[in-house]
């Protein structure tokens, strides 16, 4: 097991050793997903674990942890939320390997020189973590409101020129009939 976090590996010379690295990395060295962030304050727990599964597909697993800091978009203000990844990639040398993966494997294609960049690895896993809509469950407005949608409210009264169109037309049409 490691700490450090290289820059890149081998990653079949990791799958063979069955390496394992472990650490924590800061959000602020992310920038891809600073992009979705209110700011980089704050840093990513993760376990990364190169393996074969039991039909012998090459695999890395990563599991991370962080608290991203979001911008609710609700009531725009800084939040953290939770997230913790768990995901199993089958690494590939091609795009036609993808179709032997096992369904619980997500893809991921290694470059020619088989170096991968762990780093990115845990990125695109926390990327993928943020929400289309980040929305804090603590950001209820201050003053209670509910926003509903209430079917059994009563139609409001009319003053007596402002009568339904349609009743005075159904009116009509009986006189008329």
């Amino acid at each position: 097991m490691s700490n450090a976090l290289p820059e890149a590996v081998d990653a079949w010379r990791m799958v063979s050793g069955r390496r394992i690295f472990e650490g924590r990395i800061r959000l602020d060295s992310m920038p891809r997903l600073a992009m979705y962030l209110a700011d980089t304050e704050g840093e990513c727990g993760y376990l990364l674990e190169f393996d074969r599964d039991a039909s012998g597909v090459a695999t890395l697993g990563i599991h991370a942890q962080a608290r991203l800091p979001l911008v609710c978009q609700r009531t725009l203000d800084r939040f953290e939320l939770p997230v913790a990844v768990r995901q199993t990639l089958g690494l590939i040398r091609n795009e036609a390997e993808e179709a032997g993966l096992p369904e619980r494997c997500e893809p991921l294609l290694v470059p020619p020189d088989g170096m991968l960049r762990l780093a990115d690895a845990i990125e695109d896993e926390l990327i993928l973590a943020v929400p289309v809509v980040p929305v804090s469950e603590v950001g209820a407005p201050a003053d209670g409101r509910v926003w509903q949608d209430n079917e059994d409210t009563q139609e409001p009264q009319k003053a007596p020129g402002q009568a339904n169109p349609f009743a005075a037309l159904a009116e009509w049409k009986k006189h008329a009939g």
